[in-house]
């Protein structure tokens, strides 16, 4: 017998024996299925007073950057009494994790000012929007009283359009009634003609077509296996009281309609691990995350000191900064842990090797673009039944995100494009004001005129211009030749954290684990000290 069986045979007998909780234990047990301590990286152990002799308490860090990986390393370090000293470019506190609400002012790398004009609740989160239930970042809102709500990353009312293909913009539902069906009709057809009968048994023949059946609403043999369409795809008519008994939606256009609308490609983005959901926000906006680790630390974190030097020694490291002022300070401290971008900090002098400063230009920062649209009323919840979620396109704004806080409130939010890359590019090189007028002259063609007319305020962000950032995120060409395991280990004095530094690239969860990697890695350094 095949070791597949064997473990089958196994677990039909737990099953048995123990029912179908136990079963799922043993599959856990196996690695079929993953394990809440896997994913809560159980190896991480949070330095504590008790770990350091007195002789080594206090010993002093001085961390560059407040957004979430800096933060991060100075609260975990903080538990042990290390003393810490955070300096952040910024006025702000959170790096990428930016909540833009009426009021905030930003001045792009060009000299460009924007000031948000929202209104009271209406925000944009110009970065992180989103929360998947397996990323630690959950366990720190947790840890820090940072209240959770539902983010609606999937709506079956939301739509897709492809303006190339010609096709008017569609649910969904709709999309993925037509997809499941033809694709379900095509492998029925095809197994029941005989060509996968070198692939399957008679039994397992039947077992798919009867998951073929429900998958995609099919006919059964006396009728080919036919998609004709179903109330999957929705209602010109909904049901109703006495005798209105609705009006499906159709007739399902035919297949070679619905593979040239090329509305399948979309359906893949739910099923990433990352995507799945259900998925959350902080109430208020993501900002609270970083904000609530601000409250903790006080006074360790320096707003609005820019650093111009770092140098290593054998002692310790010191750093310089400009202040608020442009007067220029110095902080010495035993060790350093740099939490800037990659290359943000190439550019900061050092003594460092050189190699070092060479694996910090490595990595390609991305262009990402954001724009965030109030309108006056909420007209995609009272027109069109659109309650959050995501509208999918091939134009150049990429994708429209309805919000999913502030339910049959007076105004809402839309982010009207979220673009990487050229398009981001595109944008970015844009006016703030023509940055909306293209985004609301394409946002039209989904919605309508009144995606125009009950407009209210724009604010959007290009992060390559955002000063100290400089793009969304970075990729990396290679993690295999060399750059990235030497940032991951200490240069001299000097440690590095980031998201960029871990395989969670984009995410917050990235950044607390690149953070914690490097609390783990000094805190044993300095316990192992003579």
């Amino acid at each position: 017998m095949t070791p597949n069986v064997t473990r089958r045979t196994l677990l039909r007998s737990i099953g048995v024996a123990g029912g179908a909780g136990v079963m799922f234990e043993s599959m856990r047990a196996l690695g079929l299925v993953a394990s809440p301590e896997a994913l809560a990286t159980p190896d991480y152990q949070p330095p504590a007073p008790g770990d350091l002799p007195a002789g080594k308490r206090g010993k002093k860090v001085v961390i560059l950057g407040a957004g979430m990986a800096g933060l991060v390393t100075a609260y975990e370090l903080g538990k042990a009494g290390y003393d810490c000293t955070v300096l952040e470019a910024k006025d702000r506190v959170g790096g990428r994790n930016w909540t833009v609400r009426g009021g905030t002012t930003a001045t792009d790398l060009d000299g460009t000012t924007q000031t948000a004009r929202f209104a009271k609740d209406q925000y944009l989160n110009a970065g992180p929007a989103r929360l998947p239930q397996s990323h630690i970042t959950l366990d720190y809102c947790r840890e820090l009283g940072v209240p959770l709500e539902i983010f609606v990353n999937q709506n079956a009312n939301a739509l897709i359009y492809n303006e190339q293909s010609g096709v008017a913009p569609q649910q969904y539902r709709t999309a993925k009634s037509d997809v499941y069906g033809y694709v379900s009709e095509l492998l029925a057809k095809a197994i029941d003609q005989g060509a996968l009968d070198q692939r399957m048994s008679s039994e397992d023949k039947d077992r798919l077509l009867t998951f073929l059946s429900g998958f995609g609403a099919i006919g059964d043999r006396a009728s080919g296996y036919a998609y004709a369409g179903t109330s999957r795809r929705g209602y010109s008519v909904e049901p109703g009281a006495a005798d209105q008994a609705g009006v499906v939606l159709g007739p399902p256009p035919a297949l070679s309609s619905v593979l040239a609308s090329q509305v399948g490609r979309y359906f893949s983005f739910e099923f990433g691990y990352d995507q799945a959901m259900t998925m959350l926000q902080p109430v208020g906006g993501m900002d609270a995350i970083p904000m609530a680790l601000y409250r903790r630390l006080g006074n360790k974190v320096r707003l609005g000191a820019a650093v111009t030097k770092l140098t290593d020694g054998p002692r310790g490291v010191e750093v310089v900064y400009k202040d608020k002022r442009g007067k220029e300070n110095v902080v010495r401290a035993d060790y350093c842990v740099a939490a800037l971008p990659p290359h943000v900090m190439a550019r900061v002098p050092t003594n460092l090797d050189p190699k070092v400063t060479a694996a910090l230009r490595y990595p390609v920062a991305t262009p990402v673009g954001k724009i965030g649209l109030e309108y006056r009323r909420r007209w995609w919840e009272q027109d069109d039944r659109i309650y959050g979620g995501i509208t999918e396109t091939d134009m150049d704004l990429a994708h429209v995100w309805y919000p999913s806080y502030g339910f049959h409130g007076e105004r809402g939010l839309v982010v009207g494009y979220y673009n990487t890359g050229a398009n981001a590019t595109t944008y970015g090189n844009l006016s703030p004001a023509d940055r909306t007028t293209r985004a609301v002259a394409q946002g039209v063609k989904i919605h309508g005129e009144k995606y125009r007319t009950e407009l209210a305020n724009a604010f959007s962000v290009a992060w390559q211009k955002v000063p100290h950032i400089e793009g969304g995120w970075v990729s990396w060409p290679s993690r295999s030749s060399g750059e990235y395991t030497l940032l991951n280990q200490p240069a001299g004095r000097v440690y590095f954290a980031g998201d960029w530094l871990s395989y969670f690239i984009a995410w917050q969860a990235g950044a607390i684990d690149s953070a914690r990697y490097a609390v783990t890695n000094l805190h044993k350094r300095v316990i192992a000290e003579r």
